[in-house]
């Protein structure tokens, strides 16, 4: 989706590279004839906690300079009539596209500007110099720039390792687990649906999606995953695992949401459960909904004293630029992202 950025603290890069990021991929999309549409989402208050964390996210996007309307239990049904709360948060500019399109439009950018691009490539070393950095992949070949930015995800952190940076956290895999509902409940909404999130932890709840092609996707969940890039179900990886066991961060995570980690799974395993999430905002979802099950992997930045990171982070040194911590908003955010990739280079060699 295109966020607007109601969640992220005020002078974050979050907050600042996703409100920058709504406009110029909606451009962007409009440049391009790449289907978009602004539909809007509802942030929905099921309880007195949940309403009280609403007023204050409503003040944090005011303070990001988010246009939001309240919206009271009987402006909700009015608005969406299959979804029930105790008050919403109405964000207008939400949008909704399908960035597999906005990526395949920015390759052949690249290509029309005569880059290569190479796939299938592991990267076994880096190597900077005065003049320049040499990528050793697997398939053996080697890669000679003078610069080079890294934007690995769920292997940021080993790929910055391998540059010689020394990254004071690890990167997590969160699987998030979601289903598609039945063709006959396309119209159930029409705006994008979400819960109030928890301020304490970086996920958003599991939410009701419309997806650019007429589909809505219920999820998704956020589980601890054993396998950085395992998308089946109990996937395990016994290198990803052993490094997990080594962080002392990962410890003091589990110790400090051991309780919501525990939740989380449950959900995980129960579809009842899940569907019984969902049905606090959405009564009328029945366990016959819940099909087409998938999964994506969060990469998640987790810092030494098992704290989640809140916001993006950059390494870099003189000619290696490293993408550390780029979870959600960042296909949003990817245009100003960017932008500030190249700012940050060009400081550091002027």
């Amino acid at each position: 989706m295109i966020h607007a950025g109601v969640y992220y603290a005020p002078g974050s890069l979050k907050a600042r590279l996703c409100r920058e990021g709504e406009r110029a991929t909606k451009d962007f999309c409009i440049e391009r004839d790449i289907r978009f549409e602004t539909c809007g989402k509802l942030i929905v208050s099921t309880n007195t906690i949940e309403l009280e964390r609403m007023h204050a996210l409503i003040k944090r996007s005011r303070e990001n300079g988010i246009k939001v309307e309240e919206v009271s239990p009987a402006q909700l049904k009015l608005l969406e009539p299959n979804i029930s709360g105790s008050g919403a948060i109405l964000v207008p500019s939400t949008g909704i596209v399908d960035y597999r399109e906005i990526c395949t439009a920015m390759a052949q950018l690249l290509r029309d500007k005569n880059a290569e691009l190479l796939t299938g490539g592991r990267v076994v070393s880096i190597h900077e110099d005065g003049s320049g950095v040499t990528i050793g992949l697997d398939n053996g070949h080697n890669v000679r720039a003078e610069r080079m930015i890294a934007c690995a995800g769920l292997q940021s952190d080993r790929i910055a390792r391998i540059g010689g940076l020394k990254p004071r956290h690890h990167i997590l895999p969160f699987r998030g687990e979601y289903y598609t509902l039945p063709q006959s409940r396309s119209a159930i909404v029409k705006r994008l649906i979400y819960p109030v999130p928890d301020p304490a932890l970086q996920f958003l709840g599991i939410h009701l999606t419309r997806m650019i092609d007429g589909r809505i996707t219920v999820g998704p969940n956020a589980v601890l995953g054993f396998h950085r890039e395992g998308y089946p179900k109990l996937s395990f990886n016994a290198k990803d695992m052993l490094d997990m066991a080594g962080f002392g961060g990962f410890w003091r995570l589990a110790r400090a949401h051991w309780r919501t980690g525990l939740d989380e799974f449950s959900n995980s395993i129960s579809r009842k459960r899940y569907l019984e999430m969902c049905q606090k905002y959405c009564p009328s979802l029945t366990m016959a909904d819940m099909t087409k099950p998938g999964a994506g992997i969060r990469a998640q930045a987790v810092m030494e004293d098992g704290t989640l990171l809140q916001d993006f982070l950059f390494m870099q040194t003189e000619r290696q630029l490293h993408v550390c911590n780029a979870p959600s908003p960042a296909a949003t955010s990817s245009i100003p992202i960017g932008r500030e990739i190249v700012e940050r280079l060009e400081t550091v060699l002027v």
